[in-house]
């Protein structure tokens, strides 16, 4: 960071620019906030590759059909039957509901086919006959279309809460699914986002800032920065989300959220540590704070930057909610990172030294922490290196087991969330009985007027109740297949597969299979694919990184291997854990977003650590004793950004949504593993052990250190270390040759090196 940045943030003037300088953003973003909901996608079919044959029967259909068309069943159950008097119910029902604003009808759109139309037959076995009624009697269903494509996205809730209302019957259970059912019900369960999550998030920083800084007013300061960067990426998604085609889904923001919690306020508490030092050696609290943004922000930085990196890398996927992933958390990063080297010391150094309160740092001390676990950590490993970090890395290697537990596939409707919700009770009772859902059947879109030959093909391949929905005078063709099962099941995504397979050889219909399954199988294939392309791309941009930060080539690719196992251990010990919680499995984005989100966030720890011992080394020349100065001066703050990372991570195991939880205890559970395992143990003994040889191929490879010169007019030629102050007390006598003869004299303390963080 330049000297005239630095002086622009501290400066007993200029510190007041830069808070007027976030006020005016916090009154221009504030705002937009609130709208985020507005832009976020509820379609699954918006996140598909454009290559994709579902992709391409979408366009084909828009010819015909609203895109923004929800199809959705009203499931009504008796059990040991339904009534007489329920079927009349249920016909007087229909007028009304369809008279509900919202619902398309043919005769709301006759220019359109509605695919299914809302009615219901008068009698029993008509029902049967067209599958709105279960054999066994006790199912029926009335399907409706809604459209609220130019209204409030939460109109569909209050649609179906008035559905509910208006299909009561004594004695039935009336169940909404469906597209629009489920769509409400992800809504629903989505509400958490916005507001439960962020206390959560927020009440989880303020316990461990708390306990990190034991000050009942200095975790304010943090905090009020990170809810700043959060405002401001947020803001800024908005506007992207408007006017640059960014896409966002509750994922998305979820992960936002979090991110910028964690993130943020670990950047907090390592400027905080450094500026807690620069107290003591400075009288002027600007001074202190300047000399602490010089030391802390070099690495900080580059921690931000590599995480930036390696989220960018997301782009390049085809699905996307993977590749949107990146710039949503880019952004939040770049936020988070501005905001805590401006905003947090303008606000420091504005409230002083009396905000560390009851421990406030006193000017003439030093602010190092020698001594404690981490000392004795590292006096521990310096015994026997080698066989920690391979005693280490074995044990790592046994955690990697449990990959075998993993079931990546593609959950099925009753395996998304951790709650029944009502659409997935009415998809689960007309399974029961035998009765398919009539608003999820597989569309088949082809040439003009080939409905009747795409009927008569799948009719010879077995398919029964193949009805076409055009009738010749539309653009293009429409027929529709009924599903029986479960459209995000294995069983669905064969039948698409098979059924693709009868269409495509229909002569001249140039045939095109889409629906939920459908869109299902294609964004299974296509998220298969993103994780064989992403993950080594990210991986080999964090490596360049870290080559180019370390200025070695063997450093980084060590400090990556480490990574990498963390990043295998945390996924198999995860596994474990979801099996004894009954998962189902796990969703196919899950590696690829543990992987990217471990790797960007696992490294930026060693980052911290070897820059560190790159600068003692630097100083005193001596790999082995940097690696250990480095522990002991970083071991604690790092350990700290670590558990707040990891807490906030595991907030999304609050959401009621399987991916979240998953995704959200894999990289809290890495993250630890990464802080508490990787970084202070595994790191440390492969340096010890290895040595200066781990920064082939640069200079300190070979023994080549410059010792910083504490005067610039040294020139070239390197200067001693400063002396340590003369020791007080009486003057030890001294032998025969003039040497000291400190037999029987008291020892005095060595003064300790001064720490960095």
């Amino acid at each position: 960071m330049s000297e005239r940045i630095v002086s622009a943030i501290t400066g007993p003037v200029t510190k007041w620019v830069v808070l007027g300088f976030w006020l005016v953003m916090l009154v221009l973003m504030g705002p937009l906030t609130g709208k985020l909901g507005d832009v976020e996608s509820h379609d699954n079919s918006d996140w598909l590759p454009a290559n994709a044959e579902s992709t391409q029967a979408i366009d084909e259909l828009a010819k015909v059909q609203d895109p923004d068309d929800l199809t959705t069943t009203i499931v009504y159950h008796r059990g040991g039957g339904l009534t007489k008097s329920d079927y009349t119910a249920i016909v007087l029902q229909i007028p009304e509901i369809a008279s509900l604003d919202g619902v398309v009808t043919q005769e709301s759109k006759p220019d359109q086919p509605v695919m299914p139309a809302i009615a219901y037959p008068t009698g029993e076995k008509k029902g049967q006959k067209h599958g709105l009624v279960s054999p066994d009697g006790e199912v029926a269903t009335v399907s409706l279309v809604v459209n609220y494509a130019d209204e409030d996205p939460t109109a569909l809730l209050d649609l179906r809460d008035d559905l509910v209302e208006m299909t009561k019957i004594d004695g039935v259970d009336v169940y909404i699914g469906g597209a629009g059912g489920s769509t409400a019900d992800q809504m629903e369960a989505g509400a958490g986002i916005g507001g439960a999550l962020l206390y959560a998030a927020a009440g989880v920083v303020i316990v461990i800032l708390l306990i990190t800084y034991r000050s009942p007013v200095l975790w304010f300061l943090p905090l009020v920065s990170v809810l700043v960067a959060l405002v401001v990426s947020m803001g800024v998604v908005y506007l992207c989300a408007m006017y640059a085609g960014l896409t966002l889904n509750q994922m998305n923001r979820a992960i936002l959220d979090v991110l910028v919690f964690g993130a943020g306020t670990d950047y907090a508490l390592l400027l905080i540590a450094r500026y807690r030092e620069e107290l003591g050696r400075h009288e002027d609290r600007h001074k202190a704070m300047a000399a602490a943004l010089r030391g802390s922000a070099p690495a900080i930085i580059a921690s931000a930057g590599t995480v930036t990196v390696g989220m960018l890398g997301l782009m390049v996927a085809t699905m996307g909610s993977t590749a949107s992933l990146g710039p949503v958390c880019a952004i939040g990063i770049v936020a988070g990172l501005v905001v805590m080297l401006t905003l947090l010391p303008a606000l420091l150094v504005i409230t002083g030294r009396w905000v560390f309160w009851p421990v406030k740092p006193a000017y003439g001390t030093s602010g190092e922490k020698s001594g404690g676990i981490w000392t004795r950590l590292g006096g521990w490993i310096r015994k026997r290196p080698r066989a920690v970090w391979i005693g280490t890395a074995a044990a790592l290697l046994a955690c990697c087991g449990g990959l075998s537990m993993l079931n990546i596939t593609t959950l099925d409707s009753s395996e998304t969330y951790t709650k029944d919700f009502p659409s997935l009770i009415g998809d689960r009772v007309l399974e029961e009985h035998d009765l398919g859902d009539p608003s999820n059947p597989i569309q088949v879109v082809s040439a003009q007027g080939t409905e009747k030959d795409v009927v008569e093909a799948l009719t010879k391949a077995g398919y029964e109740g193949v009805t076409p929905v055009t009738d010749g005078t539309h653009e293009v063709a429409l027929t529709a297949v009924p599903l029986s099962t479960d459209p995000m099941s294995k069983a669905s995504f064969d039948t698409v597969e098979d059924v693709r397979s009868v269409v495509h050889t229909v002569d001249g219909a140039d045939a095109l299979a889409t629906g939920t399954a459908a869109i299902q199988l294609d964004m299974a294939s296509a998220t298969d694919r993103d994780t064989k392309v992403v993950m080594p791309l990210v991986l080999g941009l964090v490596l360049i990184i870290l080559m180019i930060l370390l200025r070695s080539v063997l450093s980084p690719l060590l400090l990556m291997a480490t990574v990498v196992l963390s990043f295998g251990a945390a996924l198999g010990l995860s596994a474990v854990i979801f099996d004894a919680m009954g998962f189902a499995g796990q969703g196919r984005e899950f590696p690829l977003f543990v992987f990217v989100f471990l790797v960007a966030l696992g490294i930026d720890y060693n980052i911290f650590l070897m820059h560190r011992v790159r600068e003692e080394v630097v100083e005193h020349g001596d790999t082995r004793r940097a690696s250990l100065v480095a522990l002991s001066a970083t071991g604690g703050v790092i350990t700290s950004a670590g558990i707040v990372l990891a807490a906030t991570f595991a907030v999304l195991t609050t959401l009621p949504h399987v991916s979240f939880i998953e995704i959200g205890l894999a990289i809290a559970l890495g993250v630890l593993l990464d802080t508490l395992v990787v970084r202070s143990i595994l790191v440390t003994a492969i340096n010890l052990d290895l040595g200066d040889i781990i920064w082939w191929p640069s200079r300190l490879a070979r023994g080549r250190t410059k010792i910083r010169s504490p005067h610039p007019a040294a020139g070239r030629r390197p200067m001693p270390s400063p002396q340590p102050p003369p020791m007080r007390g009486p003057r030890p006598p001294r032998d025969l040759r003039g040497r000291p003869d400190l037999r029987g004299h008291p020892q005095q303390p060595r003064p300790r090196d001064p720490g960095r963080y």
